[in-house]
């Protein structure tokens, strides 16, 4: 049986580091001018490659690298009988996170926010919010209740989005085109509502949007003063997709996976973002 009362203080002193991250603003995260940023896709409960990420990252030798996660929860189980159980990955990240409390970063995402707003996503004829559940109840037994309730507080403490000062916005996804025109960015330099984060608010339009036109991406890019748009969401057989040359969407959670480091001190164009991506594959 797993520690839940380590595990629940874990939590809960990872969100008190989200809340104090000293690169936050508001709902932001502003990376410095130097150093290396690594990007990942939606993970899933992808135990092999978050230890992967975890070795190419090397944090106690790399200061100035930094790393985002986002979407770790809900792993695809392969029969409606197996347990999720990617709590296992969100305790091992959460673990990260107080250990290197300046480098390592979470970005809120779809499947995170539902789980906190007790919205139930159906995938593959299975709810992965109670499927999430049943998994920490799993481990944790009659302490169930008590790790939930500081994954609660710690998924509520992430951010939405994070911007280089090189011009890249990299966030879980963007709203969907038909609500640009609503879309209220003043919501990354404040501390999101409840409204903000439900159904019609503008932190759930950033995390819940899909297929971005070239109209919308121009538009964003020129409201949020960036060039390039790094995200996950939208899933990637092959690991990656680019988007009308301003988007580039990652995917972390199956054997095709990738990631993406980015040079903070350097200038960024389409080809560089591309043949910068990485296989987890690779790391050996």
């Amino acid at each position: 049986m797993a520690d839940a009362i380590q595990d629940a203080e874990t939590y809960i002193e990872a969100a008190a580091h989200n809340r104090a991250d000293p690169w936050r603003k508001g709902a932001m995260l502003e990376f410095p001018d130097y150093g290396q940023l690594v990007m990942t896709g939606d993970l899933h409960g992808h135990r092999r490659n978050f230890e992967r990420l975890q070795k190419f990252c090397d944090l106690e030798n790399a200061a100035p690298r930094h790393v985002i996660l986002h979407e770790i929860i809900h792993e695809d189980v392969v029969a409606l009988t197996d347990v999720d159980m990617s709590h296992e990955v969100l305790a091992c990240a959460a673990r990260w996170k107080c250990e290197f409390p300046e480098q390592v970063h979470f970005l809120q995402s779809n499947h995170e926010l539902a789980q906190i707003n007790g919205h139930e996503i159906t995938k593959n004829g299975r709810s992965v919010t109670i499927g999430f559940e049943e998994g920490v109840a799993e481990s944790y037994g009659r302490d169930a209740d008590r790790v939930m309730e500081a994954i609660d507080v710690f998924l509520r403490s992430y951010p939405l989005a994070g911007r280089t000062s090189n011009r890249v916005l990299l966030s879980h996804s963007l709203p969907a085109s038909r609500d640009v025109p609503s879309f209220d960015a003043t919501v990354l330099r404040r501390e999101p509502t409840k409204e903000d984060m439900v159904d019609g608010g503008s932190a759930h339009m950033l995390v819940w949007g899909r297929y971005q036109t070239l109209s919308a991406l121009n538009a964003l890019a020129e409201l949020l003063d960036v060039d390039f748009f790094i995200c996950g969401h939208q899933p990637q057989e092959d690991g990656y997709e680019i988007i009308h040359d301003r988007m580039v969407i990652l995917a972390s959670d199956h054997n095709h996976g990738v990631f993406l480091p980015l040079d903070l001190n350097k200038a960024v164009t389409l080809d560089g973002l591309t043949k910068s991506i990485r296989p987890f594959a690779a790391i050996a």
